[in-house]
Formats: structure tokens, C-alpha cells, sequence
């Protein structure tokens, strides 16, 4: 049976020359960075390198880029130690945020005297800019977290008009930027980003290591303790080979940056016009469908199905070998719908099916063929 992988929004395939660099550490370089003999040092050594090397992609000093188990506990990083060590009192963030943001801001409001608002998003799921300036205006010190490329729709946010805005207003600015890293460069000296958060499995490398970007003398606290590793900003030995992983994604994701955007964005654009050709009524959510405002990754579709017939179509894609996703990955297992798309369609096209295809330098056209010729099957049926 074929079998097509276009759930790289998920997680995506580690490259060889990844695996190669981590089992050469694994084999190797097995020293306790913390330890001061040779073995150590040796690995305090590949540690310090892999920051510097990262560092150097968004013009930031090393000391900047603080490593972490993934995205989602940067963001905690972030906000929780902005709510209890930097006197944030009132956050902005939208409705469409990942979990690790949104469910981290329900406990937060728990915990602490916090306002939190919600800047409108319209149908297609653009953030208000005109709002969100408008709510940067205040006497209490204000955080806005918003991402940078949306998990689920692929919208793209005008991530420098917003950092800008907040720099204007002394405002602190967090962005999940977990499925922008390793597709788009950011130079963090122009853009004014306080912290963001970013995930080495969104671009090739491994699972279980991220890094926090927090920009120096912001006064940032720890969110684990235990050790002074990471700047005294995350205790805890620190995952050597995987912290090279990522560091060796990241490079050949942004050295080979131009050449894979430039294969993927043709596989984006042939998939939305083979899909039209075939299924002419299908609905494109969010801006997934415009070249420009949206990411060159991923697709987010609604079809043309009675409701009563949608419950099984993930299934049977999967039984033709295709994988894809209703929404987040982080939902799956839940009976829940996507909050994005709950956030910004009818009720109508809410309860027909909606999938998200994402693609990677991996793919090719004829899987898209077999994707497109699968769906059209599926709804004639």
C-alpha cells in the first residue's frame, strides 16, 4: 500500500545527517557538561558551539538562547516567569494561540491577580492590528503573546509590526514561533521579540529539545531549579546529543533554506490547484490557501461533506496510507474540535470535516496526486 507522510505540522522526518551527528556524540562525547575533568569539558564544549551556532542565525549573542525540552516548555518559561518575577499584570494574546500559550494562561489566571484580553481575529483569522494597538495602552505592565505562524491555518502574522508596536509602547513581546523556525529568518536585532519560543522537531531535528530565545536584562527567572545549568535559567543536565541535534538541523534547515522553501512552496501551490480541479466546492480555512499571508507548509481544508458522513474520513485516509490532521497534534486522543477553527467559521462549515495537509522537502507531486485522487474517491462515495 502506499503511504504518504503530510503531517509535518505535526512532526517531521529527522534527517540523516541529524541522526549521524547525535550517534556521534551518543558514542562519544558522554561526559556530564557540568563535570570539570576533560570528559566535561569535552561536552561543555558541543554545548556552548551548538549556542553560538544558533545565536548567529538570529544575530543574537549566545547568552541569548536559553535550551529547553521543546516549544511548549519555552512558553511556560516565558509566561509564567513574566506573571510571578516581572510584575506582568495584563497579558493580549488571540483565541487562535496554541495550547501551550492559551491552557498556560488559564492556570496563570489561577494563580495571580491577571488580566488577560483577546485581540479580535476575523473570519480568515487575521489578528486586528488597529485593537491590538489600542490595547497596548495602559498603566499596568503588559505582555502580548501572539505567534508568528499559526499551527493550524498557517496564518502569518506581521511579526515586526507588532514587536515594533510593542517597543513603542514599552510593552514586553512573546512569540510562539515553534512552526516558523527553520522556514523563515529572523534577524532579532531588527525585529524587537523580548522572547520566543522555538522546537527542533518542526524543522528535521529531534523531539524533546527546543530552545527560549529571552533577550538579555530582561530579568527572566526560572521556571525548574535544581542547578545553575543554562544561564542559571533552566537546571537540569543538560541532553548534549539532542542539543547538537538541533543545532545541526537548524544550520542545514537555514543553508539549504531557499532551494527546499522554493520545492515546497510548489508543492503547496500544485496541491490547491489539483484539489480545486478535482473537488471545486472545497473551502480553503483560515488564509491557508494565499501564497503570501499564509505559511508555505501547510494547507488547512473544509470539504464538502454531510456532516453525518465526516466522523470516519480521517480513518479511511489512514486506511489508504495517508496521514494528516483534523487540527493541532497536541488535540488528538480528545473529543474536542479545533478552538482555531471554532474560533473563525460558521456553524455550517464547523461541523463539515476539515483537514490540515503539511508538507516537506520530502514529499513529491505524485503523492499529492494520490492524495488528491484518495479525497476525490472518498467524497463521490
Amino acid at each position: 500500500m502506499k503511504t504518504v507522510y503530510f503531517d509535518n505540522a505535526a512532526t517531521t522526518q529527522i534527517r540523516e545527517e541529524v541522526i549521524a551527528s547525535m550517534l556521534e556524540v551518543m558514542n562519544g562525547s558522554y561526559g556530564n557538561p557540568s563535570s570539570s575533568h576533560s570528559f566535561g569539558r569535552s561536552s561543555k564544549s558541543l554545548v556552548e558551539s551548538c549556542r553560538k551556532s544558533i545565536a548567529s542565525f538570529f544575530n543574537v549573542t549566545a547568552s541569548e538562547i536559553i535550551f529547553t525540552s521543546g516549544g511548549t516548555e519555552a512558553d511556560n518559561l516565558v509566561l509564567r516567569s513574566a506573571v510571578r518575577d516581572l510584575g506582568v499584570k495584563h497579558i493580549v494574546t488571540s483565541k487562535i494561540e496554541h495550547h501551550a500559550v492559551l491552557h498556560t494562561l488559564d492556570q496563570l489566571e489561577k494563580e495571580h491577580p491577571l488580566k488577560i484580553s483577546f485581540v479580535k481575529v476575523d473570519d480568515r483569522g487575521t489578528i486586528d492590528y488597529e485593537q491590538l494597538e489600542s490595547l497596548l495602552k495602559g498603566e499596568e505592565k503588559i505582555l502580548v503573546s501572539l505567534m508568528h505562524v499559526n499551527n493550524e491555518i498557517g496564518n502569518l502574522l506581521d511579526i515586526e509590526h507588532v514587536a515594533n508596536l510593542c517597543k513603542a509602547n514599552n510593552v514586553l513581546f512573546h512569540t510562539d514561533a515553534v512552526q516558523a523556525i527553520g522556514h523563515y529568518q529572523l534577524d532579532l536585532q531588527k525585529i524587537p521579540v523580548d522572547f520566543l519560543a522555538a522546537s527542533a522537531h518542526k524543522f528535521h531535528g529531534p523531539k524533546g529539545v527546543g530552545f527560549a530565545f529571552i533577550r538579555k536584562n530582561t530579568g527572566l527567572k526560572p521556571l525548574i531549579f535544581g542547578g545553575e545549568q543554562e544561564r542559571g535559567l533552566r537546571a537540569g543536565t543538560e541532553s548534549v546529543h539532542n542539543i547538537v541535534g538541533i543545532a545541526s538541523a537548524l544550520k542545514i534547515a537555514y543553508n539549504n533554506l531557499e532551494k527546499e522553501a522554493t520545492y515546497i512552496k510548489g508543492l503547496k501551490q500544485y496541491f490547491i490547484e489539483n484539489l480545486l480541479k478535482a473537488i471545486p466546492q472545497v473551502k480553503f480555512n483560515g488564509l491557508s490557501a494565499n501564497m503570501e499571508k499564509s505559511t508555505y507548509t501547510l494547507v488547512n481544508i473544509c470539504l464538502p461533506v454531510d456532516p453525518k458522513k465526516t466522523t470516519l474520513l480521517l480513518f479511511q485516509l489512514d486506511l489508504k496510507g495517508i496521514a494528516c490532521s483534523k487540527g493541532s497534534a497536541c488535540q488528538s486522543g480528545t473529543s474536542q474540535g479545533s478552538h482555531v477553527l471554532a474560533e473563525i467559521l460558521n456553524d455550517e462549515d464547523l461541523e463539515k470535516p476539515s483537514i490540515r495537509f503539511s508538507f516537506s522537502v520530502y514529499n513529491t507531486k505524485d503523492e499529492i496526486d494520490y492524495v488528491v485522487e484518495v479525497l476525490k474517491d472518498l467524497l463521490e462515495t
